[in-house]
């Protein structure tokens, strides 16, 4: 499969809205926001977004996007050293075919330069993405119960980080 991993711009726009809203819709466990109040959202407020945040696209050879993930840093004097890996989604057709480790790889090496550890919350049945982060190094450190109620039942939330000044499992 060919891809390559690139930051969006604004430019990127109706793809990003096209990929987003597929998550939100076909997968309302694994994300805070809502399928419905994203479809509200306006040109302007998805511009906003990817001016925001540092969002990441595996873009097909026809320019559409087979995954996306998202980096937010900190920018308080206190917290700076930590940022978030946001938004993680690979369409089921490229699933096992490498391109979400590529995406949370490409993300690692864009957080090293910003940040000394990125953190990220992982619905906690999603057995595959536990295993994905693990075996890029990051760890549970904490379950946050009830975190979102979705299809009239709570689901929790395992809170991971990935320390990126140290190798992945040393003593933290």
């Amino acid at each position: 499969m060919t891809y390559t991993i690139r930051q969006l711009g604004v430019d990127d726009a109706p793809a990003y809205r096209a990929i987003r809203h597929e998550a939100l819709v076909h997968h309302p466990e694994a994300f805070l926001s809502s399928a419905e109040a994203f479809a509200q959202k306006s040109d302007d407020d998805i511009a906003e977004t990817l001016k925001a945040l540092s969002i990441f696209g595996a873009v097909l050879p026809d320019g559409s996007l087979g995954g996306i993930n998202a980096f937010l840093g900190n920018e308080g004097a206190k917290d700076r050293h930590r940022g978030w890996m946001l938004q993680v989604y690979v369409k089921p057709e490229h699933r096992g075919t490498g391109m979400s480790r590529a995406l949370v790889e490409h993300l690692l090496d864009f957080a090293a330069d910003r940040v000394i550890q990125v953190h990220l919350g992982v619905w906690s049945e999603n057995e595959p993405a536990i295993r994905l982060y693990k075996k890029l190094g990051f760890e549970v450190y904490g379950t946050e119960p009830r975190y979102l109620y979705v299809n009239g039942r709570y689901l929790d939330e395992h809170l991971m980080v990935r320390f990126l000044d140290k190798a992945p499992g040393a003593e933290q």
